[in-house]
């Protein structure tokens, strides 16, 4: 027989679960802000802390005077108001003197990295200044002398004339993790110590024209002014400097980049030490494998930097790298990206000897190539003008094909080739071709004709993606050319 409760046990032992259940919620309803949001953590502390040794810096720039335009043409029939435009173009070349236009300011941020005086922050803060103010955070000024700058990392250091000032304690950018909470202090707008906090969003950020610095990324909220400031860990240390920020209105967006300390520091000490900066460099240009480009070359996954340009007697040359070479480690770290590479090779010891494995026609390979200094200006193809129009000689996959004009080889600095003069259609549309490209190599071979072309397409299988090097003004590219 079921032994079944009672109905006015089963409502009582109801009303009591209503009871507990009420207290829970009021209990946690009183409970402090803080303690319900136990794993946020609390930044005043820490700003307290590492304030004093953030300052803000403003700049004097002169104002560039603009030359009136000398032969503008005023219509006749323009009345009384070309009558006066003209009389102001004839008086406008003496109407204001060279210092008739305000200075140009810009602010920006740094931090104190010694009590005797030495701060840091960003090259483009301080770039072409006639003049550097540094404010402290208790409203002394001084002026700043420019001790160093390297604009291929946008790092400046300064000095000022003072002792016994707070300082920053540096840690290691290498250690932070995705995720990581971070806060950024600086002058945004000219708003002095403002202080904003985020999370570490990504690591080893490669950015247009900044082949050197590995960014990381925050969603810290940066702007104007907050340009060279610090980038605190939750201990309190310096892990990176704010640079940048990607956005489509001025303002942010929730992508803010900033320059890793180990970076910066490294930077820092030799402008200290010899007032600039020497870049281990490798003498090649380099392109992303891309998924197709993978394929043509037999790898099972897009990975490492493609060799686009190998440069006469540079280190690499000297090694025996080839164009073609895709290079997947350097010393021992593996390269995913071809962002990887550069800061790599930058931050080897000028001399010493590095270890590069290579893939080439299938194989891996491991040569030792002697690091040498990067120059100012790297060596580069010379770019010419626009390939001259010369007589069609061939259509082949989408292309309309001919010899290449020695004065085009000249320009670019090449010495073989099949100039493209349209493309027609696909696969060349496909693969990315553009009219007045040059091929020079399909797969591992060069090109020397378009008879050789046609040759070379025919030894490769139908349905088969072959990568296809040509040489542009800017610089040579792989594409990959999939036959029908």
């Amino acid at each position: 027989m079921d032994i079944q409760t009672p109905f006015p046990m089963r409502l009582v032992r109801f009303r009591l679960l209503q009871l507990v259940l009420l207290c829970l919620l009021g209990a946690i309803v009183a409970m402090p802000a803080s303690a319900r949001m136990v794993n946020l953590p609390d930044f005043s502390p820490l700003v307290e802390q590492v304030s004093p040794a953030v300052v803000n810096i403003s700049t004097k720039r002169k104002s560039p005077v603009a030359d009136l335009p000398r032969n503008l043409q005023i219509p006749e029939d323009a009345g009384p108001l070309g009558d006066l435009l003209k009389r102001f173009l004839e008086q406008a070349p003496g109407m204001l003197p060279p210092d008739a236009l305000p200075d140009a300011e810009s602010l920006g941020s740094g931090f104190i990295i010694s009590q005797d005086g030495y701060i840091v922050t960003n090259s483009h803060v301080v770039k072409d200044a006639e003049e550097i103010i540094v404010r402290l955070s208790d409203r002394r000024e001084f002026k700043a002398r420019l001790v160093g700058t390297d604009e291929r990392s946008d790092v400046s250091l300064l000095k000022i004339e003072a002792t016994g000032l707070p300082t920053v304690r540096i840690g290691r950018s290498a250690d932070l993790k995705v995720g990581e909470w971070v806060l950024a202090i600086g002058s945004p707008f000219g708003f002095e110590h403002s202080a904003t906090a985020g999370i570490v969003s990504a690591k080893h950020r490669s950015l247009p024209n900044e082949n050197y610095v590995p960014f990381i990324q925050t969603d810290v909220a940066i702007n104007p002014g907050n340009s060279g400031g610090p980038l605190f860990n939750l201990d309190g240390e310096v892990v990176g400097i704010n640079s940048q920020i990607y956005s489509q209105t001025g303002g942010f967006m929730g992508l803010s980049f900033a320059i890793p300390i180990d970076v910066a520091m490294n930077v820092v000490h030799q402008l200290k030490e010899k007032g600039r900066v020497s870049r281990g460099w490798l003498g090649v240009y380099i392109q992303e494998v891309t998924r197709e480009l993978a394929d043509s070359f037999g790898m099972k996954q897009p990975r490492g930097a493609l060799v686009a340009q190998v440069l006469d007697d540079g280190p690499a040359h000297k090694a025996g790298l080839r164009v073609g070479d895709i290079i997947l480690a350097y010393n021992g770290t593996p390269i995913i990206h071809s962002s990887d590479l550069p800061p790599l090779v930058g931050n080897t010891p000028v001399g010493s000897k590095a270890r590069v494995r290579i893939l080439r026609n299938g194989k891996e390979l491991d040569l030792l190539v002697r690091i040498e200094e990067l120059p100012a200006r790297p060596q580069q193809a010379e770019k010419g003008a626009q390939p001259e129009p010369s007589n069609r000689e061939d259509s082949l996959l989408g292309m309309q094909l001919a010899p290449l004009p020695t004065e085009r080889a000249r320009a670019l600095g090449i010495d073989h080739g099949v100039l493209v003069q349209s493309v027609t259609g696909n696969p060349a549309r496909a693969a990315g071709i553009e009219p007045g490209d040059v091929i020079v190599m399909l797969g591992n071979r060069q090109v020397r004709s378009v008879k050789d072309l046609r040759q070379q397409l025919e030894r490769i299988g139908s349905g088969r993606t072959v990568a296809i090097l040509v040489q542009r003004e800017e610089g040579p590219v792989f594409l990959a050319l999939r036959k029908p």
